[in-house]
């Protein structure tokens, strides 16, 4: 029986999620191409799989259909924006993900993101390293009012680090938790509220289910000319037109952003100076990674041996 491991590079930090495989009796296919994977391309490698320990690749109705050994989607992360859960469901295969591994990484990520913005980091390192010896003069973190969108296992970890250092944090989410935010210290506002109030905005959403954007032109009026912006959690929620349109007329501050409505990312944000871009790299760390792709596989024999 065979397993598509799908992640570009799933099982660099170690051997042990591959083991585990292995060691349970299955043939291990893993992604020749060092990218995300296509449709035709997850057809023609996983046409005998019985399983896929999967990242980000597109997992359509087209693609279930053309695997008909197919029982599990292990889902390496949280976002299950590629897989067509309700047709997985009418199939009969089981989609699971990891909510936990990436929670420290992504949160800790936000922090960094937000202190790279504040004293423009990256903009000191490019100019030292072209050999001009530039000071850049950037901002404190001190009383910034952080609003985070998403009260989830990041956001509330993302809450209790500034929280930490001493930070306001004002808070939105749909089903927001009183109990929760009374005990971390986080004021819970409208949507419109936290827009027009944060000096810092940091988003930790799965998005609209319409697919409509979270933060468009319409939020960018709301939000103070100073303000950052901090997208870790999908790309697509943020319209990349008016993100840009707002940076470069100084209608916002600035902003990082990890994720994108296509990747890799190629666009007129790389342009900017006051933009921080990483490449979806929100779980890349060694501990939350492997601890990822190792729930995933334990998820994934799980279900299959069920």
């Amino acid at each position: 029986m065979k397993i598509l491991t799908s992640p570009s590079s799933f099982g660099q930090i170690t051997t042990e999620p591959f083991d585990l495989l292995t060691g349970a009796g299955y043939e291990v296919i893993n992604n020749p191409f060092g990218r995300k994977l296509t449709e035709d391309e997850v057809l023609d490698i996983a046409k005998e799989c019985v399983g896929i320990v999967a990242g980000v690749e597109p997992l359509t109705a087209r693609v279930m259909d053309g695997l008909p050994a197919l029982k599990c989607i292990s889902r390496v992360g949280i976002g299950m924006d590629s897989v067509d859960l309700e047709y997985a469901k009418q199939k009969g295969i089981i989609v699971t993900n990891t909510p936990d591994g990436p929670t420290r990484a992504v949160a800790e990520l936000t922090l960094a993101m937000t202190l790279s913005l504040l004293r423009r980091i990256p903009q000191a390192d490019a100019a030292l390293k072209n050999r001009q010896w530039k000071k850049q003069t950037g901002n404190l973190i001190f009383n910034k009012v952080i609003g985070v969108v998403g009260l989830g296992r990041i956001g509330r970890m993302v809450s209790g680090f500034f929280r930490g250092i001493g930070n306001p944090v004002i808070g939105f989410d749909p089903y927001s938790d009183i109990a929760w935010s009374e005990q971390a210290g986080v004021k819970l506002v409208d949507f419109e509220t936290l827009l027009k109030t944060a000096d810092i905005i940091t988003l930790h959403v799965p998005g609209n289910t319409d697919k409509t954007f979270v933060i468009g032109a319409k939020e960018f009026e709301l939000i103070k000319s100073s303000a950052l912006l901090i997208n870790i959690s999908r790309g697509g929620i943020v319209d990349e037109a008016a993100l840009f349109n707002a940076l470069s007329t100084k209608k916002l501050g600035g902003a990082a952003i990890d994720v994108f409505s296509e990747e890799p990312y190629t666009g007129v944000l790389c342009d900017l100076d006051n933009v921080v871009l990483t490449p979806h790299l929100g779980s890349y760390a060694e501990e939350g990674k492997l601890l990822m792709e190792i729930d995933a596989v334990n998820n994934l024999l799980n279900a299959l041996k069920n």
